[in-house]
């Protein structure tokens, strides 16, 4: 009996012999071995790439504009984005920061582009602006009228402040009227009469 116990114990713990294991039907003394069979099934993935929806924190070239939502490696994103502080990874609650943020953005836009017009309405009630200049000959007159003149005219009569980048002005060297152009806004432009007389 000892005999059979040592047997199955040198057996069974034997790398060579694993995949054995002796017969219950063995008379004593004997060692009888019988297959073991293990089925293993193996089963293999498919590499993937592995992609991560990020947004952008600032321009990187091949990629986007700041602010731009876009799908990268994440080996990419990792190793080079990130420690360089390009971007992150989109998260719902980023998500929605985002559109809050948008949404103010649109209403400050709108905003100002009603201020424009409501700037605009009033440069086209007030019609004209009467420049005096010291006269020459005929309808001639020494200098001539500039868009920061114009500015002058209207922060005096209007108290309004506009910065004379936005004003265009027709070259002014006689007495007459002339039209000007006030860009308010990309989308609001205000035409006002200028009416140049001599002293």
């Amino acid at each position: 009996m000892a005999a059979y116990s040592a047997a199955a114990l040198s057996w069974s713990s034997s790398s060579l012999l694993g995949n054995y294991k002796l017969s219950k039907n063995a008379p004593l003394g004997t060692a009888k071995l019988v297959e073991r069979t293990s089925n293993f099934t193996i089963e293999c993935q498919k590499k993937t790439k592995k992609i991560r929806k990020i947004i952008l924190k600032e321009d990187v070239q091949d990629l986007g504009k700041k602010g731009q939502l876009t799908s990268v490696r994440a080996g990419y994103y990792r190793n080079f984005l990130l420690p360089m502080g390009m971007a992150q990874i989109v998260t719902p609650q980023l998500l929605k920061e985002m559109k809050i943020e948008e949404e103010r953005i649109e209403a400050e836009k709108k905003r100002v582009k009603e201020e424009a017009q409501q700037l605009a309405l009033i440069f086209e009630t007030v019609g004209g602006f009467k420049v005096k200049r010291k006269g020459g000959k005929g309808k001639q007159i020494f200098g001539s009228v500039t868009a920061q003149d114009l500015v002058d005219i209207i922060k005096a009569q209007l108290q309004r402040e506009v910065d004379k980048r936005i004003v265009s002005l027709p070259e002014i060297r006689e007495t007459g009227a002339y039209t000007a152009e006030l860009k308010l806004h990309p989308e609001v432009t205000a035409r006002v009469q200028v009416i140049v007389s001599a002293n």
